[in-house]
């Protein structure tokens, strides 16, 4: 038995995606190039940016693409930052460490200060706090992030009041996981940045994207050859651009109804199983594939450790902070103690995910969950 509910932390590359990669491989020209192969190479390019841009309610001209979503992130935040010249950067308590660590670089190395804005049992962000902020502090605010969805509890932020409580000021989110698989526009949400990423909607790893909105110029991070409106210097991903691009295009046009149907039902046979099992987050204000749930009385790492065993692959929070075993600074932010954030597990499903796997799960929890608990020392 194999069963994989961490869709959160990579989606499985669609078909589409597969062969946009395997044809492009073959592709020979330098998409910079002046000569017939890199024009040809260019041209693949730059449909594949105008593809990403329509689904994403962008323009082309505004995908600047990255080698990954952290490389988006780093790029917004450091971007914005170095052109003000100003000092503040606000973030929510409950970002992404590539939006995190590189606010906290900037506090280390650059003089800047960090503003985090709480959030409320369930994750969404605290208004007023953020207005009472942005009043006080608004002509030192260099920029404004606040992601699109959490990456660990799936709750979706109120980016459109956001915005309008910026009042000018820069905003960017971190849209990484709502791409592909709820409603997502840019001109719509009236930020200023978003960053996408390909391996999040069945594309490849190593290639994302920063929308910048026109007529908006950032300090790049990397210098070279000028290419993407100059902000992102390096020769062009052809190949992993035109795969990200056919995965959007697939992503887009699925339907998540059912997979949201799944998770609920998934979280009531769970509930109904283990009645002391807790949900984090909402099921209702949510991306639809990510279930975050406390299991009292158990280590976090070792039920994860028990369910991989029986071929279950889930996970205790960010992949990108995997092998530090410590509690999720989401939870520890919607309220949670440190031993219930070090009993809590996500479970994120995705289109490949049926019924009779989650049904499959909830009796191997019946199993593990004793033996987790028998072993615990918390």
């Amino acid at each position: 038995m194999s069963i994989y509910l961490d869709h959160a932390a990579t989606v499985p590359m669609v078909e589409p995606a597969i062969r946009a990669l395997t044809e492009s491989l073959g592709a020979v020209g330098n998409a910079s190039s002046l000569h017939t192969d890199g024009r040809s190479v260019r041209k693949s390019v730059e449909e594949a940016r105008e593809h990403i841009a329509e689904l994403a309610g962008s323009a082309g001209s505004e995908i600047i693409f990255t080698a990954s979503g952290t490389e988006a992130n780093n790029l917004a935040i450091k971007g914005f930052y170095w052109k003000s010249g100003k000092k503040v950067i606000v973030t929510s308590a409950i970002e992404h460490a590539a939006t995190m660590d590189p606010v906290q670089w900037l506090v280390e190395h650059e003089g800047a200060e960090w503003i985090s804005i709480g959030v409320n049992s369930q994750g969404c962000i605290d208004l007023d706090q953020l207005k009472a902020v942005v009043n006080s502090r608004k002509a030192e605010i260099a920029l404004i992030s606040i992601m699109h969805s959490n990456n660990e509890v799936g709750v979706l932020q109120p980016i459109v009041e956001v915005v309008t409580i910026a009042d000018g000021i820069p905003v960017h989110t971190d849209a990484s996981q709502s791409f592909g698989k709820v409603p997502f526009s840019f001109s719509d949400l009236g930020v200023t940045a978003a960053t996408l990423s390909g391996h999040k909607v069945g594309g490849p790893l190593g290639v994302g994207a920063l929308i910048v909105k026109r007529g908006i110029d950032i300090t790049p991070v990397l210098h070279g050859g000028g290419q993407e409106r100059d902000i992102r210097s390096g020769t062009l991903n052809a190949p992993g651009a035109i795969s990200f691009a056919a995965a959007a295009k697939f992503m887009c046009h699925q339907k998540y109804d059912g997979v949201a149907t799944l998770r609920k039902t998934f979280w009531e046979s769970i509930h109904r199983n283990f009645e002391d099992v807790t949900l984090n987050g909402s099921i209702d204000n949510s991306l639809p594939g990510i279930l975050n749930l406390t299991f009292p009385g158990v280590d976090n790492e070792s039920l994860l450790v028990l369910l991989d065993m029986e071929g279950i692959s889930v996970s205790t929070g960010s992949a990108c902070s995997a092998g530090v075993h410590r509690p999720s600074h989401v939870l520890i932010a919607m309220g949670l103690t440190e031993k219930q954030a070090m009993s809590s597990l996500r479970f994120s499903l995705g289109l490949s995910t049926t019924q009779s796997q989650l049904e499959d799960v909830v009796k191997a929890l019946t199993t593990v969950l004793p033996r987790a608990r028998a072993a615990y020392k918390g």
